[in-house]
């Protein structure tokens, strides 16, 4: 594989970012419908098939990108949920093309959005330099922004507006944050790009001005704590979801919120990193409670069901975020395992949910019942990733909750009862929406569904393994990251 590796005329972490950006400017430049979904679908293979070479193969990391245990978990993962619901995309984008809520020129630019995303995405993971990751972060909010509101009309442009608003908000915080940091490590490492570098800036940080670094972080975790939907920050997310297509919802879940949070674990090991500055993980935990307790009740007053999935996506994020504020080996390693298992959940649900909306002409959850009935596939599907995102075994998100909860009661056992209350709480809400959406006398149209399955299945499928058996190599993986993570 090596020796194959060595023949391409570009290095793989190069051809994962590069390949996103050339497929974004192809599909702006070449009209054809059939041809812009098939060159988002082999752009974003191909990507994925780069990815999986960064487990092989390493570059030396560069002042501008760099490749290591923590980013591959990350580069990885959101290829491949990019390539998945690239495929997923194809038929709805079409879909919604016959149904006459989007145009041909429409299609063209959701397209060339995707790949733009998939490029911004990939190269705020893969930077080595703190203001390039900033720009990619803000580069991947815009492209989303201008996707929400990709059916113009009122409510999908009000919320694509609030979404750029709030967002702004938040990266405008997080590069003040990045400011500070420079600003910190200026006197250790001197003027210029270097104090920038993400490599020397964690290999020097014991040296830099520790209150600064306290004060930078405040700033970074309000920042991109916008970003990962963290309660009180959250409000752009469900609006976002909601009005924009469904492809969208998924890779918002499966992807750009864990390029967020992403950030912020860099950011949080460059304190780790310097013995005087005081820990992040108290404030990580206090958000982190605050949005799956918060979350978990407002799971009960939605009535949209792409909402209803959106707090669950805070609900989440919040349960993870809490995880890598404890922090420590087990935490950690459940931390990294929730995130994956909750990428892969999640947008085996929103692709069950785009194509059920579409079945049924509505998102409203009152208008939909008796799905397993109308709709077996789709039904029976939801019924596994509602089960999977609730936390009942044996699939992978059990495993990683219990992980979660384990390690609190070990380590602090005043904080599992919070963390445990709001996991019932929500999990009482997912059940009693399931129950109404999945069983009953079928309403609403029984439309058949014209769309690949092949996605969803593949993502429940890997999550009901993870429940049950782990490989080897990846447990050694994430505990290595999860030793990194400190």
């Amino acid at each position: 594989m090596t020796t194959i590796l060595a023949l391409l005329p570009f290095r793989p972490v190069d051809g994962v970012i590069a390949l996103p950006a050339i497929a974004a400017l192809l599909l702006a430049a070449l009209p054809g419908r059939r041809r812009s979904a098939a060159i988002n679908v082999v752009a974003s293979f191909l990507t994925f098939l780069l990815a999986t070479t960064l487990l092989i193969e390493r570059p030396a990391p560069g002042d501008y990108v760099f490749v290591d245990d923590l980013n591959v978990v990350f580069v990885v993962l959101g290829t491949f949920v990019g390539f998945t619901t690239s495929v997923f995309s194809a038929s709805y984008i079409a879909h919604e093309i016959d149904a006459g809520k989007l145009s041909p020129g429409q299609l063209r630019f959701y397209h060339g959005m995707y790949q733009a995303l998939a490029f911004a995405m990939n190269l705020g993971l893969l930077a080595d330099n703190i203001g390039l990751m900033w720009v990619a972060v803000e580069l991947a909010t815009l492209t989303t922004v201008l996707m929400v509101g990709i059916y113009r009309t009122h409510d999908a442009l009000e919320a694509a507006w609030k979404y750029f608003i709030l967002g702004s908000v938040g990266i405008a915080l997080a590069l003040f944050g990045t400011i500070l940091v420079y600003m910190a490590a200026q006197p250790a490492i001197g003027e210029g790009e270097k104090a920038m570098v993400w490599t020397v800036l964690v290999a020097e940080a014991a040296k830099f001005n520790p209150e600064l670094l306290n004060v930078a972080f405040v700033f970074l975790m309000l920042g991109y704590g916008t970003k990962v939907g963290l309660a009180p920050l959250h409000a752009w997310l469900p609006d976002a979801h909601a009005e924009g297509p469904t492809p969208i919802s998924a890779v918002l879940s499966g992807l750009l919120l864990n390029v967020a949070l992403y950030a912020l674990l860099r950011f949080k090991m460059l304190l780790a990193a310097n013995p005087q500055t005081v820990a992040p993980g108290p404030l990580m935990v206090t958000l982190g409670l605050v949005s799956l307790i918060f979350a978990g009740f407002m799971l009960y007053r939605r009535r949209d069901i792409k909402r209803l999935f959106a707090y669950s996506s805070i609900e989440h994020m919040g349960l993870v975020t809490f995880a890598f504020g404890m922090g420590g080996p087990l935490a950690n390693f459940a931390g990294l395992l929730h995130m994956t298992m909750h990428s892969l959940t999640k947008s085996s649900i929103f692709f069950a949910v785009g194509q059920i909306a579409q079945a049924k002409g509505t998102q409203r959850l009152s208008e939909i019942r008796g799905l397993t009935q109308s709709h077996p596939m789709l039904g029976w599907s939801l019924v596994v990733g509602v089960a999977a995102i609730a936390g009942l075994p044996p699939l992978g998100i059990f495993m990683s909750e219990f992980l979660i909860v384990s390690s609190t009661f070990a380590r602090a056992p005043l904080l599992a009862i919070p963390l445990v209350f709001g996991l019932l709480v929500a999990f009482g809400a997912l059940v009693l929406r399931l129950t109404d959406v999945a069983f009953g006398e079928p309403e609403g149209s029984s439309a058949p569904v014209d769309a690949s399955y092949l996605p969803m299945v593949a993502h429940l499928a890997l999550v009901l393994t993870a429940g049950l058996w782990l490989p080897a190599p990846l447990v050694e993986w994430f505990q290595h990251v999860a030793r990194m993570l400190g």
